[in-house]
């Protein structure tokens, strides 16, 4: 792995946690950002990640799969009970089953140990400034949005179906936003792409897909007999208000 030499442009610092028991390469990932304005902090077991994580506020995580005393799947499942901080999963097993499962428990996103140090900094970026949105809002995107028995409230980022709160993970929010402000319309893979992960995918990226799949469970839709989001083939996705069926 290369690593190109960095230089800050900010003096505001970033607080990255990294948990990885690779020791050499949680070094290089604290040298090359560090420079660039990040304040980083290693750990090298799963408790020890999911104890810092949960006790601590970070702009985003950087999490290994392969970890001693718990893997990453445990620790982004403890993780996701109390927080909604962006994670980047990191592994040195690339099959896409791996891949997928991450996605599905509420990784951000994902990056084999293959990864440039370049394309670290661009996926952490674009987590990071995913995240950042939330904290200055538009006035018009803190208006509540109602689809039946749902209710999505961006100002807080919260969602309530019936009168229980959904917990959801930064994407699966912005993913569940975006087509409920365009209720009845559809949205195309590419353009929730382009509105919610805020970087270029290749045109084949499934995991919109998963993400998809993972906001479905958690509203209790049936994709074969969907409730609130429907699938139009080979076009993408729609809210629709079950309420307003005939």
């Amino acid at each position: 792995m290369s690593v190109p030499h960095p230089t800050s442009s900010s003096s505001e610092v970033s607080r990255i946690l990294v948990i990885d028991d690779d020791r050499k390469l949680c070094r290089l990932i604290r040298d090359y950002l560090e420079p660039m304005g990040y304040g980083v902090e290693c750990v090298h077991t799963g408790p020890d990640g999911v104890f810092r994580a949960t006790s601590g506020t970070w702009q985003a995580i950087i999490l290994d799969l392969m970890l001693p005393g718990m893997d990453g799947f445990e620790v982004l499942k403890r993780i996701r009970h109390q927080s909604d901080v962006p994670v980047l999963m990191l592994t040195a097993r690339g099959d896409e089953a791996d891949r997928i499962v991450g996605l599905e428990i509420g990784a951000d996103d994902y990056l084999p140990k293959t990864f440039s140090t370049r394309e670290l900094l661009a996926r952490l970026r674009a987590v990071t400034r995913r995240s950042n949105r939330t904290q200055a809002p538009a006035a018009e995107d803190q208006t509540d949005i109602v689809v039946g028995s749902l209710h999505v409230r961006p100002a807080s980022r919260t969602v309530v179906l019936g009168d229980q709160p959904v917990q959801l993970t930064p994407v699966e929010f912005d993913l569940l936003v975006s087509l409920a402000r365009a209720k009845g319309r559809v949205k195309s893979r590419e353009q929730l792409l382009d509105e919610c992960r805020d970087r270029n995918y290749d045109v084949f990226d499934r995991s919109i897909d998963v993400h998809i799949s993972a906001l479905r469970r958690k509203l209790g839709d049936d994709p074969r007999q969907p409730r609130f989001i429907r699938t139009l083939r080979a076009a993408g996705y729609m809210m629709v208000d079950p309420e307003a069926e005939p």
